[in-house]
């Protein structure tokens, strides 16, 4: 199980960043890549999700983990797949496109975004997606037939929305990996805390709103019984 979440994972990434190597001597548009994201995640969720529940974010993780919505014993397991899987990914992009500059992959933001305008785009983009995670994937009264689509939907009109200022990360995994392999690591430290702390805050805010189930109604024939049960 852990080896394909990792295989999963670096193929994931390694298509996903790609389009961003492509886009650099191909334009592709900022819309080209989002739906290259949307429908990348899309397509893993389908094949993996029955399998290991298509955990592709350490912030979705531990956000699951802090909901009660998943086992803190798999968290470490499933952090190391994930991270593994981005720098695998990474290294892969890194080995095809010899002749291109693996920073291109890197997360970063315009010198115009301050710090704290970034860490709200990323922490806003992981809420968003979170809150439909908890809302399609972990509420039993959801349809799980439009988990993939619902939620790679959500990425790629984040990523059509955020990616122009922040390159829409909202997943730690995705930004250090190509961080590790160039040896880029300015601004790391918001695409890992903005995401973690946005999909802790719409875990929280899922389980506040979500709806308690209602109360099945007594069937006309208990009623009945109990009417004429001391007659």
């Amino acid at each position: 199980m852990q080896k394909v979440r990792v295989n999963v994972l670096a193929y994931c990434l390694s298509v996903c960043c790609g389009s961003a190597l492509i886009n650099d001597f191909e334009p592709l548009t900022i819309v080209g890549i989002a739906i290259v994201w949307g429908m990348v995640l899309m397509a893993a969720i389908y094949a993996v999700g029955h399998i290991s529940g298509a955990h592709f974010n350490p912030a979705v993780t531990l956000a699951l983990a802090a909901g009660q919505k998943f086992s803190w014993k798999l968290v470490p397991m499933y952090m190391v797949s994930q991270l593994l899987g981005s720098t695998l990914a990474s290294l892969t992009l890194r080995a095809l496109f010899h002749d291109r500059g693996i920073e291109v992959t890197v997360t970063q933001y315009k010198d115009s975004t301050s710090d704290l305008e970034a860490f709200a785009w990323e922490f806003i983009a992981t809420f968003i997606l979170m809150f439909n995670v908890c809302a399609i994937a972990t509420d039993h009264r959801a349809c799980k037939a439009v988990a993939g689509a619902a939620i790679g939907a959500t990425v790629l009109f984040n990523v059509i929305v955020a990616g122009p200022i922040t390159g829409a990360s909202m997943n730690p995994a995705r930004s250090l990996g190509p961080a590790v392999v160039s040896g880029v690591y300015e601004n790391l430290w918001v695409y890992i805390v903005a995401p973690v702390f946005g999909a802790m805050a719409a875990t929280f805010v899922y389980s506040v709103l979500r709806a308690p189930e209602p109360e099945k109604p007594e069937s006309i024939k208990s009623m009945h019984n109990e009417l004429y049960s001391e007659v």
